[in-house]
């Protein structure tokens, strides 16, 4: 068997509120290995009221015009019913900063970060994205809010960029013919808070030392084409469409995709640092392998026909004498 791509990438991500230990992160990939993937990221702050800034570093480079603030399409009753996977009544643009949602008993606001505004400082090899919480807090009214925004996943669009061949054509040739099957397996981890994987400039900030996130989920959304060890996963189930429509990723191809669900809770890890690993893989027959084969016997029967009609011409020339 061929392997044509394996690749592994290990990230480590934070997030830390000033005032606050009771937050909850969520980690959306919209995974597109054969283009640009997107990670949408939501932090649900418990306590807001005594909450002064939002603080996420991303573990790869991004600037502020490739941030989107999603919580816009909130406005859609379909994508609400998708993303909070409940019926929900929705107060839109209550005011100029927030919007507030009720469902299952209880109500929440959502805070538009492209109203309110953040701060992006490059740290390392990655970014610190900073949302002042304080200067809003006479627009907010519940004990609990959402902030959610969508960004190039940057680390998955490299893992996913297809390696050159540097093999001489005879060996190129030999694996054509010799291992038609491609494998492509790509592993990708999750790290959240975990010091040893981030910069110096986030471990000695001292509020992100007292931050303890209560839980953490992540999900993702790829082709049925790609398989996952889903033996650890809460939840499976095929992407509804209709309900994501308008809210998937510009060019995201989300035919036959499948949602896949983790989640870890603070009462399995006390010092709030969650660790998500998955591995995707796929395997299939390679198409230049295919055309080669289809080549190879288009040939040998043009060379058998014509080798054919050599012996016959010559059992008639010898028939003759």
């Amino acid at each position: 068997m061929q392997k044509k791509q394996r690749k592994f990438a290990d990230d480590g991500w934070a997030i830390w509120i000033e005032g606050e230990d009771t937050s909850t992160v969520y980690i959306n990939d919209w995974i597109n290995p054969k283009g640009e993937s997107f990670v949408d990221l939501a932090v649900r702050i418990r306590g807001i009221k005594t909450s002064r800034v939002l603080n996420i570093y991303v573990p790869f480079k991004i600037s502020e015009p490739e941030i989107e603030d999603v919580s816009l399409f909130f406005k859609d009753v379909n994508v609400l019913q998708a993303i909070f996977s409940s019926a929900c009544i929705i107060d839109f643009k209550k005011n100029e900063y927030t919007s507030e949602i009720a469902y299952n008993g209880k109500t929440i606001d959502i805070v538009h970060i492209s109203a309110v505004g953040f701060k992006i400082t490059e740290v390392s090899k990655g970014t610190h994205i900073s949302v002042n919480i304080e200067n809003i807090q006479s627009f907010i009214d519940n004990d609990e809010a959402y902030f959610v925004i969508r960004m190039p996943h940057k680390t998955l669009n490299e893992i996913f960029i297809k390696r050159a061949n540097v093999k001489n054509f005879f060996s190129r040739f030999k694996d054509l013919i010799t291992t038609p099957v491609v494998s492509e397996k790509y592993v990708y981890s999750i790290r959240i808070n975990e010091s040893r994987l981030l910069p110096e400039e986030i471990t000695r900030i001292g509020s992100f030392h007292r931050q303890k996130l209560k839980k953490a989920v992540v999900t993702l959304s790829i082709s049925e084409k790609y398989e996952l060890d889903d033996s650890n996963c809460f939840r499976v189930h095929r992407l509804e469409e209709m309900l994501y429509k308008e809210y998937l990723p510009t060019n995201y191809k989300s035919d036959n995709n499948i949602i896949y669900y983790w989640h870890q809770n603070q009462d399995y890890n006390l010092q709030g640092k969650f660790n998500f690993f998955y591995s995707i893989f796929k395997n299939e027959i390679s198409k230049k392998s295919m055309l080669l084969y289809l080549i190879l016997i288009v040939t040998l029967d043009v060379l058998g026909n014509a080798l054919f009609a050599l012996i016959e011409a010559l059992f008639r020339f010898i028939s003759r004498g």
